[in-house]
C-alpha cells in the first residue's frame, strides 16, 4: 500500500493547555480510520494539522505529491444564496455529471428528496449537511477527512453512507480519516482506530469493538488505576458480543479471547429486577394510546395508533425526519391532543422528557452548578434490593464525567456534552417514571455515551428513546418500533427489519409516482402555478413573523416569575400554538414547493 501523509514529531499547545507533544503517525492507501477520544482532547485539531488548516508548533506534516485532501468540517460552511445543483456538482452541464456513475450514487443517495435548484438558505440544517456531504464526495479525492459526517443524519442517511465509503475505499484506493461519536458507523466503516487522549494518539487495529476490548487489555496489563473506565469498557463489550445479532461476526479478535474477559461480566441489566422495581413504582397502567390519531390540516401525520406502554419498557423509535416522532412523544407525555382516539395516563405517572435543546438551563446561565443541584433531591437511589445505589448529585455527576472542581463552574461555561450531561441529571433527580429521550446522544463523545448508557441500565423506569444514533438505541432499549407511513409497527428484527421496510416502501412509492407523473402532467396551468407561488411567498412571510413570535415568547417565558406557574403554564400553552403552527405552515410550504418543482 502506497503512502499517502504523515506526520512527525507533531506538538501543538494553546495557552492554557498542550494538546499534542511528539505525535508521528501515517495514512496508506486503503485505510479507513476512525478517530475517537473525549471531547476537548483534540480529534479536531489532529484532523486539522493532518489536512493542513493548522499549523504545528512543531514537527511536521508531509504529503506525497499529487495527494487531494478533501474536508467536511463541523461547521456549515455553504453559502445561502447558492442552489443544490450548484453547490454539488458548480458549472458542470447535466450530461458530464449524470454520466458519472459514483456522482449518481451520491445524488440518489443523499439528495434524491431535495429539489435540485433550492436555495440553501431555505434548508434545514439535516438537509444542508447531505449537501456538504454530497459535494465533497463527488469530488476527486484521495484522502478524504470528515469531522462527525453523521451529524443531522437519520439511521437510513447513516446506512447510505457507510455502504457508499465501504465501496469508495477498497484495500487499494484513497485514504478516510473520520471523527464520530457513532459506534455502529465506526465498526461497520473503519479497519483501523486512533484514540486520542493525554497528548498522544494511540492505534488500535480494527473498529469499534475491536478497540474496546484491545483497550481493555491494555488497562488491565497496565493496571490501571482508571477502574471505573475499564468496568465501563468491559461491560460494553459484554454487550456487543452477547447483544446485537448482526454484531456477532464483526470484532476481528480471538472468540475464547472475548469470551474469558466477559466470562465474570453479568447481564447488562437484570430486567426481572427493574421491572418488578417499576411495576412497584408505577402501578399496571403506564401510558396507552387506544386508536389515535393525529392530523394537521389535511396531512394525517399518525393514522390509528394502538400502543399501550407497559411499566420498565425501553423502546426506541424509529422514522424519517417529517414521519411523527415528535407527535408520537408529544402524545405520550400530553402536549399534543389526539384528533381521534384516546390518550389514557395512569395515576401514578410522572414524565419528563430530555429535549434536544437544553432550554431548562437557560435561567441558570450565571450560577455555580452546585447551587443549581440544591435546589433539587439531596439523595438519588439506582436500582433495588441488595444491588440498590443511593448516590448524591455529586457522585451522580462524577459518575456522568464531571469533576468534583466542576461543581464551582458557572453553568454558561460548560461545553455542549457538559449541558447535556447537567440537563440529565437534573430530570433525573425529580424523580420520574416515565423518561423520554428525544436524541440525547448530541454532542457527547464515546466514553460519555457508554457512561450514560451505564446510568440508564440501572434505572427501573419507563423509557422511550428517539435516536439516529443506532447503536445507543440498540444499547439502551429491549425492542424498536417503527413509524411507517403514519402507522406505528412494531420491529422484532430491528433497526435491520426498519431498513428494509423503508427500502421497500420506497420501492412501492417511487413506481406508484412515476405512473402518477406520467399521467398527470402538466400539473399547474399558468393560473395555478402564478397562484401556488404567491401562497409560498405569503408561508415564506408568515414563518418569518412567526419566527419573531416565537422568541418573543421565549424571552417573555424566561423573564417570567418562576413561581407563578399559571402564568408559566399559559406562556408553554401560546409558545406550543406557536410551534404548531410552524409545522403546519412547513408541511403545506413543503407540498407546494413540490407542485411548482
Amino acid at each position: 500500500m502506497a503512502h499517502l501523509l504523515g506526520a512527525e514529531a507533531l506538538h501543538l499547545e494553546y495557552p492554557t493547555k498542550v494538546v499534542f507533544d511528539s505525535v508521528s503517525l501515517g495514512v496508506n492507501e486503503g485505510d479507513r480510520i476512525g478517530i475517537v477520544g473525549r471531547n476537548g482532547d483534540g480529534k479536531s485539531s489532529l484532523l486539522a494539522m493532518l489536512a493542513g488548516r493548522v499549523t504545528p508548533h512543531s514537527g511536521r506534516v508531509t504529503v506525497r505529491g499529487g495527494v487531494r485532501i478533501g474536508v467536511l468540517d463541523q461547521a456549515d460552511t455553504l453559502d445561502d444564496d447558492d442552489t443544490v445543483g450548484h453547490a454539488v456538482v458548480g458549472d458542470a452541464p447535466e450530461h458530464e455529471w449524470a454520466g458519472d456513475p459514483r456522482m449518481r450514487d451520491v445524488v440518489a443517495g443523499l439528495l434524491g428528496e431535495l429539489p435540485w435548484d433550492a436555495r440553501l438558505g431555505t434548508l434545514s440544517g439535516g438537509q444542508r449537511r447531505r449537501v456538504a456531504l454530497a459535494r465533497l464526495l463527488g469530488g476527486d479525492h484521495d484522502v478524504l477527512a470528515l469531522d462527525e459526517p453523521t451529524n443531522h443524519l437519520d439511521v437510513e442517511g447513516i446506512t447510505w453512507l457507510a455502504e457508499h465509503l465501504k465501496r469508495r475505499w477498497s484495500p487499494t484506493s484513497a485514504g478516510l480519516l473520520v471523527i464520530t461519536h457513532d459506534r455502529w458507523f465506526l465498526d461497520e466503516v473503519c479497519t483501523t482506530t486512533w484514540e486520542v487522549h493525554d497528548r498522544i494518539v494511540e492505534p488500535f487495529d480494527g473498529g469499534y469493538a475491536s478497540y474496546i476490548l484491545q483497550r481493555v487489555e491494555r488497562d488491565r496489563q497496565a493496571a490501571s488505576s482508571e477502574a471505573r473506565r475499564q468496568n465501563l469498557a468491559r461491560k460494553e463489550l459484554a454487550w456487543l458480543r452477547r447483544g446485537a445479532p448482526a454484531r456477532t461476526s464483526k470484532p476481528k479478535f480471538r472468540i475464547d479471547a472475548a469470551n474469558a474477559l466477559i466470562a465474570d461480566v453479568p447481564e447488562i441489566r437484570d430486567k426481572v429486577a427493574l421491572q418488578s422495581l417499576a411495576v412497584t413504582r408505577l402501578g399496571k397502567q403506564v401510558v396507552d394510546l387506544l386508536d389515535v390519531s393525529v392530523r394537521y390540516g389535511e396531512r394525517d401525520v399518525l393514522q390509528e395508533v394502538e400502543w399501550r406502554i407497559a411499566p420498565g419498557e425501553r423502546t426506541g423509535i424509529l422514522g424519517v425526519n417529517g414521519a411523527g416522532k415528535s407527535t408520537l412523544l408529544g402524545l405520550i407525555d400530553g402536549s399534543v391532543e389526539p384528533s381521534e382516539g384516546r390518550v389514557k395516563h395512569g395515576k401514578t405517572v410522572q414524565i419528563a422528557t430530555l429535549t434536544q435543546g437544553v432550554d431548562e438551563l437557560s435561567d441558570h446561565l450565571d450560577e455555580p452548578v452546585r447551587v443549581v443541584l440544591s435546589r433539587l433531591a439531596t439523595t438519588y437511589t439506582f436500582g433495588s434490593g441488595s444491588k440498590s445505589q443511593e448516590l448524591t448529585p455529586g457522585q451522580l455527576l462524577e459518575r456522568l464525567g464531571f469533576a468534583s472542581a466542576q461543581l464551582s463552574t458557572p453553568v454558561k461555561d460548560l461545553s455542549g456534552g457538559q449541558l447535556r450531561r447537567l440537563q440529565l441529571l437534573l430530570i433525573l433527580l425529580n424523580q420520574p417514571n416515565v423518561l423520554i429521550l428525544d436524541e440525547p446522544t448530541n454532542d457527547l463523545d464515546t466514553d460519555m455515551l457508554a457512561a450514560m448508557e451505564d446510568l440508564l441500565d440501572s434505572w427501573p423506569g419507563t423509557l422511550i428513546v428517539v435516536s439516529h444514533d443506532r447503536y445507543f438505541l440498540e444499547r439502551v432499549t429491549d425492542q424498536q418500533y417503527g413509524i411507517l407511513g403514519g402507522h406505528l409497527r412494531h420491529l422484532p428484527g430491528g433497526v435491520d427489519e426498519y431498513l428494509r421496510l423503508r427500502t421497500a416502501h420506497a420501492d412501492t412509492t417511487g413506481a406508484a409516482a412515476t405512473k402518477s407523473a406520467a399521467a398527470d402532467a402538466p400539473t399547474l396551468s399558468g393560473a395555478d402555478l402564478r397562484t401556488t407561488q404567491k401562497e409560498i411567498s405569503a408561508i415564506e412571510r408568515k414563518l418569518a413573523k412567526l419566527d419573531d413570535q416565537i422568541k418573543d415568547a421565549q424571552r417573555r417565558q424566561a423573564e417570567h416569575d418562576q413561581g407563578d406557574y399559571e402564568g408559566l403554564r399559559s406562556l408553554t400553552a401560546g409558545l406550543r400554538e406557536l410551534e404548531a403552527e410552524v409545522a403546519t405552515l412547513e408541511e403545506r410550504w413543503l407540498e407546494l414547493t413540490e407542485l411548482v418543482g
